[in-house]
């Protein structure tokens, strides 16, 4: 058998293995824009596996605005932002961006980067050394942990929301330069983080408190502004990620920060200093997405999406599989099992809905789960469907 062959056997013989224990992912080729309804291999589907959760991605207004930034900037960067990639757009997002958090972060700055996941890798990389102790959540998201992987520090994993075990943890750790770093909702299970309690910890023994807010910016708070303005949270010591292509509906992310922490990140930040700039047009179409998430509009989407959520806890009772009961538009269903929730997943879509199939390793082994994801562009007729179909399936 020759090299190449046996290397190839090697994978062959590790896919086996995920497909054995129902664990191969797939992926479906989407024929339309993103919104409640997606047609896929020509069939219409209601699409309950989104984060499009003020239902902008598909926005024409935002398609012309990005249109126009194409034609206004082009479709490509050229370069770094730190060579000649970063456009006059990109300035004005980030000041757009740096106004709306200023409320909540003192002497606030913001950094506009090219997804969610880079921007955890850049900041947590950034922020700590060998020198450093990372305080981490049990439920982090896999860019939070790679993030701190990637910065060589200490690492302690602190119980999910466990406040007294994260405060026992503080005051052994003798490092003089802490990180607690968590999400604000939880991507898989949907509840909130205990920021006030976080920040509490934070002051008390000069940490950072590092927060993704990947699911809260545009649909936490009165005026969309995320986890911090729904905890009412003001301070120096929060670095904030918010993600932009969810309830945002573009492309991207940023870092919102007191202004000397952002231009350490732009001194320093490796996935910042070394990635091309992203396109100019999304930045361009995003302060049209900003305007609409700020305002009468956004405020009302917001309210569409409380009623979603609202008639989904009260209608959603199961006998053997477990919803858990989030606040947030993520509505996981545990099932346990990764075949039976791989079999609920095909019988869902047979009947025209697709919802998210969640297997290890995203989850704990024993947790699998249907993962409903809500918008403020399904109609109460579609939810109620995906809640019938959901309970005779379970039947």
């Amino acid at each position: 058998m020759s090299r190449d062959v046996a290397l190839l056997e090697v994978l062959r013989a590790r896919l086996d293995a995920l497909s054995q224990q129902h664990l191969i992912r797939q992926r479906r080729a989407v024929e339309s824009a993103c919104g409640p309804q997606l047609m896929i291999d020509g069939r219409p589907l209601s699409a309950f596996c989104s984060n499009d959760y003020l239902g902008l991605a598909g926005d024409a207004r935002i398609a012309e605005a990005l249109a126009e930034g194409a034609s206004r900037y082009g479709t490509g960067s050229g370069a770094s932002h730190l060579i000649s990639g970063h456009s006059a757009a990109h300035a004005l997002l980030e000041e757009t961006l740096a106004a709306i958090m200023s409320p909540h972060l003192a002497r606030c700055r913001a950094l506009y980067l090219s997804s969610g996941y880079i921007a955890n890798l850049a900041v947590i990389a950034a922020l700590a050394d060998k020198q450093s102790e990372i305080f981490s959540e049990e439920l982090n998201h896999a860019s939070l942990i790679d993030g701190a992987r990637l910065s060589r520090a200490k690492i302690s994993v602190y119980p999910h929301s466990d406040l007294d075990t994260l405060a026992k943890l503080l005051a052994a750790s003798t490092a003089q330069n802490k990180l607690v770093v968590t999400d604000s909702v939880f991507s898989m299970d949907g509840d909130i983080a205990p920021l006030p309690g976080l920040l509490a910890l934070c002051e008390q023994y000069g940490a950072w408190l590092i927060v993704d807010d990947a699911h809260g910016f545009g649909v936490l708070g009165e005026q969309g502004r995320g986890a911090l303005e729904h905890f009412a949270l003001h301070s120096s010591q929060i670095v904030l990620i918010g993600t932009l292509s969810k309830a945002a509906g573009v492309a991207g992310a940023f870092v919102a920060a007191h202004e000397t922490v952002i231009e350490w990140l732009v001194q320093r930040a490796r996935p910042y200093v070394y990635s091309t700039a992203s396109p100019p047009a999304l930045a361009h179409a995003l302060l049209t997405s900003l305007k609409i998430i700020a305002g009468d509009e956004g405020r009302q989407r917001r309210q569409a999406l409380a009623a979603r959520i609202a008639q989904w806890q009260q209608a959603m009772t199961l006998s053997r599989w477990q919803p858990l009961r989030s606040s947030t538009a993520i509505q996981p269903v545990i099932i346990g099992d990764n075949e039976a929730t791989m079999v609920a997943g095909r019988a869902l879509h047979e009947r025209g809905y697709w919802v998210g199939s969640v297997r290890p390793p995203t989850v704990p082994k024993g947790t699998s789960r249907l993962r409903v994801t809500l918008s403020a562009a399904h109609t109460e007729v579609q939810l109620d469907g995906l809640m019938a179909a959901i309970a005779d399936i379970e039947r």
